[in-house]
């Protein structure tokens, strides 16, 4: 998209009118914008078509654009993302659905050695621009097979994009955006945020989207450019380095706190808006990391390495993190597992008073 579109369309966003919709709604409205506005769009996956998804995200869908724009495949995610790999070569625009993200690993090898090496082995006479939605966190007491974090393994594969909303209003114009690139992108959807910002105050029931400011999404096209990440509030005190569903949970611990932290929403973890965490970390001096997955060799460890490699001389304690633990994900102690209130608030008190 040129530039110039890109402009206007974004004009256009902020003149449409305005609904509250639930993350789920969001990514629908998105799926069905591109596949009306693009007629190389294909959406395949395990009972996305008929049935409209274990989550109900692809609802609707098939009715509306037709079984060969969107359709069910065998229960093989190798099979899907392979035959995708294809679909992108061939110059399709597919965006295969794998139902959770603990699914994904059988088709690890077509991702790694197909999808993301294609562009370069080829000399850029091939490109793979499939979309690979996937719902992944905890959050539903899915068990260890249902509710894996895995999205550092991604972040590591260089020609993989990683994308992670936490609002339906960036669900959407991240989606739009991931379809549209190029490149293969890995679009991992919160699913304990899918229908509202559960943060983990155990005393405060889920609150809906619908009663939420971020649930308000534009009508129509719109796009929001990957790698471009967003300041959920600005402050002072510190630097919280979060994305999904942490976004929320952070910011409830510090406005309970009364803390002036100034809070990012990463969004995109590749490509990474190292530009935004520069800025934020030198006028704040301090820098805390939330992510729900496994602390050893987390993507926080990778942010830990580049705020301290980039903003050293600016810091005014060790960068904190705070982390799922090492662990296999315990399916009955899921509540303890996440970062919640209790641990971020330590985490809090601690990069302050040094």
């Amino acid at each position: 998209m040129s530039d110039q579109t890109e402009a206007a369309a974004a004009a256009a966003s902020d003149t449409a009118p305005e609904r509250r919709l639930n993350m789920i709604e969001a990514i629908n409205e998105a799926l069905d914008i591109m596949l009306a506005r693009d007629p190389d769009v294909i959406i395949m996956g395990e009972d996305v078509g008929y049935f409209g998804g274990v989550f109900r995200a692809t609802a609707g869908l098939q009715a509306r654009h037709g079984k060969t724009r969107v359709f069910d495949t065998p229960i093989s995610e190798c099979g899907i993302i392979g035959v995708a790999v294809g679909m992108g070569a061939y110059g399709l625009r597919p965006v295969p659905e794998i139902q959770f993200a603990d699914y994904i690993y059988p088709g690890l090898d077509q991702l790694i050695s197909e999808a993301a090496r294609l562009r370069y082995r080829s000399a850029g006479d091939f490109i793979a621009p499939l979309t690979v939605r996937s719902p992944f966190g905890g959050g539903i007491f899915g068990g260890q097979t249902h509710s894996q974090s895995p999205e550092a393994i991604f972040t590591h594969v260089s020609g993989l994009k990683t994308v992670i909303p936490s609002t339906p209003h960036d669900a959407k114009g991240l989606l739009i955006a991931a379809i549209e690139d190029n490149d293969p992108v890995i679009f991992f959807e919160p699913k304990r945020i899918y229908n509202g910002p559960f943060t983990g105050f155990y005393d405060k029931p889920v609150e809906p989207w619908k009663k939420h400011a971020d649930s308000v999404v534009p009508e129509g096209y719109y796009r929001i450019p990957l790698g471009k990440a967003r300041i959920v509030r600005a402050g002072e005190a510190m630097t919280v380095l979060t994305y999904g569903t942490m976004v929320h949970v952070a910011e409830a611990v510090c406005t309970a706190k009364g803390v002036d932290a100034e809070i990012i929403d990463l969004r995109t973890l590749v490509p990474l808006d190292i530009e935004a965490i520069e800025a934020s970390v030198e006028k704040t001096g301090r820098c805390m990391i939330v992510h729900e997955a496994t602390r050893t060799s987390g993507f926080g460890a990778e942010l830990s390495a580049l705020v301290t490699e980039r903003c050293f001389y600016h810091l005014e304690a060790p960068v904190e993190r705070v982390t799922g633990f090492d662990t296999p994900y315990p399916h009955s102690l899921e509540w303890a597992y996440f970062p919640g209130p209790i641990r971020i608030g330590d985490a809090i008190d601690k990069l302050l008073s040094e």
